[in-house]
């Protein structure tokens, strides 16, 4: 018969979960945030855009047609500085609203050509930070990461993703 682990070896397997383990990831994401957002701040500023407008542009690109409704709630802006942010937009070419083919009252949101262009180019920053931490860490460590943010998701954010069904997609590529 196998013995019965150590309450001191049982524990070892929490270790993660200890208060200073749990600040220094609080720490890492607030840096890793604000770092990504530094990175595509000159590609932003060089195009005369702001983080309101690269926000909207990425959820468009994420799932394009999107109900304005749909964007204001995942955003959690109110009306009028989402209607601020699309017409900016819209002036420069980088949104396209149409009317839904069966409600006509819904306007669905698209990046035009133009716009999707620039989201590219600020991902492809985002992209090149992402590919060089996943390198360095290795795929378990890259699923695992996947893990853990799909399991700090609320309801309602994993809602945007099974809604515009990313769910299988991050999970293939552990994001």
């Amino acid at each position: 018969m196998a013995a019965l682990p150590s309450r001191a070896a049982a524990g070892a397997d929490l270790l993660f979960l200890r208060e200073e383990r749990l600040r220094f990831a609080q720490a890492l994401m607030f840096l890793a945030q604000r770092d990504m957002a530094e990175a595509v701040a000159p590609m932003l500023e060089e195009d005369g855009l702001g983080r309101a407008q690269y926000r909207v542009m990425q959820v468009l690109a994420f799932s394009p047609g999107m109900p304005v409704s749909r964007v204001q709630d995942i955003l959690g802006v109110t009306k009028q500085s989402l209607g601020r942010t699309l017409h900016e937009l819209e002036e420069r070419q980088y949104l396209e609203i149409r009317r839904g083919r069966e409600d006509r009252r819904l306007r669905l949101l698209f990046l035009t050509q133009a716009g999707q262009d620039a989201e590219a180019r600020l991902f492809a920053v985002v992209r090149q930070k992402l590919m060089a931490a996943y390198r360095e860490a290795g795929g378990a460590a890259v699923e695992g990461f996947g893990r853990v943010m799909r399991g700090m998701l609320s309801e309602h954010s994993r809602s945007v993703l099974a809604d515009e069904g990313k769910t299988d997609v991050g999970r293939q590529h552990g994001g």
